[in-house]
């Protein structure tokens, strides 16, 4: 089997100090996580796809390959290579996986889009990209062909489910194709992906990431599972795999570990249908964005549920969310942090440290987080500072797509600037306070949203929160909630309950001037509330 990045349980203390990186010259994420299974054990089991009738496929990891040897046989004769990118729009399927391995063996660039982006979103990340090949589903024909006049690199188009049409047939052009392929040499450093950021500050940006990203991801993705993989581990998860959380938060790492992944095309989430899925599929390794997690904190868990370990990440989690996962899941929620450009390098382990209720954790083994201040000072224990991580790093980005002049404002003497600020302790945990752009000036203090919106969420008729700073001629900003309220608690009694909630748990200082209910919280694609927007939209 694949060797784990954390050989051994132990405390904290003990993975750091004994792990070491161990990197080969050259290196294939398609090999680590499809062919070497496919030989080693061909009728393990790779993917378990749900199709929207319910239909359920079992996907062998010598199937996989099969496939995605033949596919790569394919984009070769069609043009494709090294370097090339090789888009991807579709939903949690096993052709994505497909594309995926088969892009990677031709050393072409990957990339994967949202399947609900619109218009605007694919014509600038095609365009950006110079994307050289399409596989998509019939759903999407109508979007591609009104943008695919104003992509003169985009050549093919391969639809995946339908013929007849104007593009290529994804599975016609495998069924005709040759067994076998070899693999083009790539190494560590080599781009295998291209993964744009969610563009919540000016247009979106890709980050390249190289087929070293994998081993980078290990170390986090093995402890916030408590020691993944475990003998009938099942992996699922909601988030998309256009996205680096559904990707490589949960989806490669698994394959890497020979654990099957459930494939299921979630439209909207449902936390009842969620935990459907969970208990048929005996889906017990989850990644759960905490968006999924406070909805599914509001619907009845099944017994059949049998759950061994959750990770979330994009927004901090309450200790409240915390011991609900613990006593209604029976698993712990481990948390995560890290984004597009440097993923997975903080992060907690209930099986190997002590949790500290606030906290996002410790450093992951193999990766140097600092909290920096002016010129590149170390920030003494609890000063608020900007999240920095060493480089360079096997989990860091090469760079962003055709910005040399924004890569090196994102990495910086030898520091990769993450744009969040948090504090650390004495002891090494980390607390997350908030985006930089995200922090309140009220009556002299800086104040981050998360605390505060952890502590609304722990009242139970408060399904989401978002806090912001609204101008105020007296405290240059106010703090204000916008709330969304369980069904008909919305009113004056739950404001006022909120409010003193807040003054009481934390601090008077902290506690809104006002709350605002509303039915929805703007988000990005990947879950992460836009408080910029909120602002926009009440000023």
């Amino acid at each position: 089997m694949n060797p784990r990045a954390i050989d051994q349980p132990g405390t904290w203390d003990a993975l750091r100090a004994r792990f070491e990186w161990r990197v080969p010259k050259q290196f294939s994420m398609a090999d680590v996580c499809c062919d070497h299974w496919a030989l080693a054990d061909p009728d393990r089991t790779a993917v378990i796809d749900l199709d929207e009738n319910g239909k359920i496929t079992g996907w062998s990891f010598a199937a996989l390959k099969r496939a995605s040897d033949r596919f790569a046989r394919v984009l070769q004769a069609r043009g494709v290579g090294l370097g090339d990118r090789v888009a991807i729009l579709l939903q949690q399927s096993p052709e994505v996986l497909i594309t995926h391995f088969a892009a990677m063996k031709l050393g072409a660039i990957v990339l994967p889009l949202f399947a609900l982006f619109g218009p605007d979103a694919l014509r600038y990340r095609l365009a950006d990209s110079g994307a050289k090949v399409l596989v998509t589903s019939p759903d999407q024909m109508e979007k591609i062909e009104a943008i695919q006049p104003e992509l003169p690199d985009l050549k093919e188009v391969y639809l995946v489910g339908e013929t007849g049409s104007p593009f290529r047939s994804f599975w016609g052009d495998i069924d005709a194709a040759q067994d076998g392929f070899e693999r083009a040499i790539t190494g560590p450093d080599d781009p295998a992906m291209l993964i744009y950021t969610s563009g919540t500050t000016g247009d979106p940006k890709g980050a390249v990431q190289a087929h070293r990203s994998i081993l980078g991801h290990l170390p986090s993705v093995e402890l916030q599972h408590e020691f993944l993989p475990q003998p009938g581990d099942v992996a699922w998860t909601p988030a998309d795999w256009a996205w680096i959380g559904g990707l490589m938060d949960l989806a490669m790492p698994a394959l890497y570990h020979g654990v099957p992944v459930v494939a299921y095309r979630m439209r909207k989430f449902d936390p009842d249908e969620a935990y459907r899925l969970i208990a048929a599929q005996g889906s017990n390794v989850l990644f759960l964005p905490p968006t999924a997690l406070k909805l599914m904190r509001q619907a009845k868990v099944p017994n059949r549920v049998k759950i061994r370990s959750v990770a979330s990440g994009g927004e901090s989690l309450g200790e409240d969310l915390h011991a609900w996962g613990a006593e209604a899941l029976g698993a712990p929620i481990n948390e995560i942090y890290g984004q597009t450009e440097c993923n997975l390098v903080i992060g907690t382990c209930h099986g190997a440290m002590e949790l500290r209720p606030g906290t996002m954790g410790l450093a992951v083994p193999g990766h140097e987080v600092a909290i920096l201040g002016p010129d590149d000072r170390l920030q003494a224990p609890g000063e608020v500072g900007e999240i920095c991580v060493k480089a360079p790093d096997p989990v860091m980005f090469l760079g962003y797509w055709g910005k040399p002049d924004a890569t090196a404002e994102k990495v910086q003497n030898g520091w990769l600037r993450t744009g969040d600020l948090g504090t650390v302790d004495a002891d090494g945990y980390f607390t997350f306070v908030s985006r930089d752009d995200d922090v309140i000036t009220s009556a002299g203090y800086r104040i981050g949203p998360v605390e505060i919106e952890n502590c609304l969420l722990g009242d139970a008729d408060v399904v989401m929160a978002a806090v912001v700073g609204l101008p105020d001629p007296v405290r240059t900003e106010s703090v204000t909630a916008f709330v969304v309220a369980r069904d008909g608690q919305a009113g004056e009694g739950l404001s006022e309950r909120l409010i003193a909630r807040v003054r009481q748990q934390i601090s008077p200082h902290l506690a809104p001037r006002e709350i605002r209910f509303v039915d929805a919280l703007p988000m990005t694609a990947t879950g992460k509330i836009l408080r910029r927007s909120l602002r926009d939209q009440a000023t």
